[in-house]
């Protein structure tokens, strides 16, 4: 046993590089396909509403499938599910990428979605198992980092393949990625270990699909034909009726889907609330950066393209950093410094107008990074640091299902909040940017910012009594 772990020690960078790549190529995936969607659309000759399932059908599978694999990761091996994972991903890539059916191409993206929930549910299982307390940090805080990556980098990516060759290759790049990292995930990664007994919880699993697929088509519907339509109205009550149902149920289980024992540990649970929070601010920004660049300041998409990468450069030069110094001052600290920092950073966006000097908003954007790049590492830390290692899976399933419904949360609100502004600045209710009214679109876009600092405020202030709360406990306990 003791030689097992003295060689997943010995191969811990080489397993923590597989583990990354996967990582980064699932998460690319969600965001890379958005930038060719007009592209795949006349291909395929499918309206713009109905390519929307495309982006759609891969993060709704993911969210309702992740909690299921993070838990066959606790009970049959997080290296067997996650090697699963990275076979079933590729092939699905495959699929969409040789296909001209619609209907087949989301199939396929539900296969690849299938395989990137088996694999985002156990890589930081994995991480936390082969590396020692005083790595740790550091290697979840690299592997943060590519989840982040994977997700800004994805649209300039996606515009560069579309332009330079044809939208297939968006699906074709995995294939030989996915085949180098099964073949040296199959040498190197761990000996799956069999951590708890029991059998699959069906009937919670159902029901919390029930939970994520309504709640994610409403979320995504109601921005075009808005919140109040009684479909999305319906939508909300069935995505909560099914939820209340799945707390009743997994608090009667034997074997349950999710423990809720696990959310008793406050310092988990907000910083789970707190990860949320943060790629919900993130994602008011990704959505919004766009338009303002292409619209407002008339940059071409290539420029767009360029101004975009500056978050992902920082950030990947910020977190590695950040998980670090968390190893060695603790992480707590720095989770309150980054949402502050954030929290600064999209006050400085919501500053942004026609006139705004391209230096100025480059330097806006590192603020924000910064903040980001401070606070994902270490929270990541904490969430994987506070539970058993029977439960890493788990564990590693909620982080990964909040970030997602961080992110889909994140795009419905900027986008309600926006239109909602213009509308109101306008004085009928608009859906789109109107041509010659910079005006509303910059009056929409500072509410978004001023909103998402708020959010990421409220998430500083958590921390903070947290941080001081645990302070004057140890003072206490030094006095006694």
């Amino acid at each position: 046993m003791n030689s097992a772990n003295d060689s997943n020690y010995k191969n811990r960078w080489a397993i923590l590089f597989i583990v990354v790549m996967v990582t980064f190529m699932c998460t690319l995936d969600s965001s890379i396909v958005n930038v060719a969607l007009p592209v795949m659309a006349k291909a395929l000759h499918v309206t713009s509403a109905g390519i929307q399932l495309v982006v759609t059908s891969y993060l709704i599978v993911i969210s309702a499938a992740i909690l299921v694999f993070g838990k066959l990761g606790d009970m049959l091996g997080k290296t067997k599910v996650f090697k699963f994972g990275i076979a079933l991903f590729t092939m699905g890539s495959l699929f969409c990428g040789i296909t001209s059916s619609l209907t087949v191409l989301v199939l396929a993206r539900v296969v690849q979605a299938i395989g990137a929930a088996a694999t985002m549910a156990n890589s930081q299982g994995i991480i936390t198992g082969v590396f020692p307390a005083n790595e740790r940090g550091r290697a979840l805080g690299i592997t943060g980092t590519f989840v982040a990556l994977g997700a800004m980098v994805g649209p300039g990516l996606g515009g560069f393949i579309v332009d330079a060759t044809s939208w297939e290759y968006i699906f074709l790049i995995n294939i030989p990625i996915g085949i180098i990292t099964l073949f040296y995930g199959l040498k190197i990664l761990p000996k799956a270990n069999k951590t708890e007994k029991g059998k699959l919880d069906g009937y919670g699993a159902l029901l919390f699909a029930f939970t994520i697929i309504p709640l994610f088509i409403a979320l995504g519907k109601g921005q075009e034909i808005g919140f109040t339509h009684p479909i999305i109205l319906i939508g909300f009550l069935i995505s909560i009726v099914s939820f209340i149902l799945f707390i009743f149920v997994e608090k009667k289980r034997k074997d349950p889907l999710l423990e809720l024992k696990i959310f008793k540990n406050k310092l988990f649970s907000l910083s789970i609330f707190c990860g949320f929070i943060s790629f919900m601010a993130m994602f008011c920004s990704v959505i919004i950066q766009p338009f303002y660049l292409q619209d407002v300041l008339k940059y071409s998409p290539a420029f767009t393209g360029l101004v975009l990468m500056v978050s992902p450069l920082v950030l990947s030069v910020v977190a590695p950093i950040s998980g670090h110094l968390s190893d060695k001052i603790g992480s707590e600290i720095l989770t309150f410094i980054g949402l502050l920092v954030n929290s600064i950073g999209l006050l400085l966006m919501s500053t942004l107008n026609e006139q705004t000097s391209l230096m100025s908003m480059v330097f806006y954007i590192v603020v924000m990074t910064i903040g980001n790049g401070l606070f994902q590492s270490p929270n990541n830390s904490l969430i994987m640091s506070t539970v058993p290692k029977d439960k890493l899976g788990i564990a590693g399933s909620i982080n990964g299902l909040v970030r997602n419904l961080g992110m889909v949360c994140g795009i419905a609100l900027s986008t309600a909040l926006l239109y909602n502004r213009m509308s109101f600045k306008i004085g009928h209710r608009v859906t789109n940017y109107i041509v010659g009214r910079n005006d509303a679109f910059i009056y929409g876009m500072r509410i978004v910012y001023i909103t998402a600092a708020i959010i990421c405020f409220i998430g500083a202030v958590l921390t903070f009594s947290r941080l001081y709360s645990s302070k004057s406990k140890s003072s206490d306990m030094v006095k006694n």
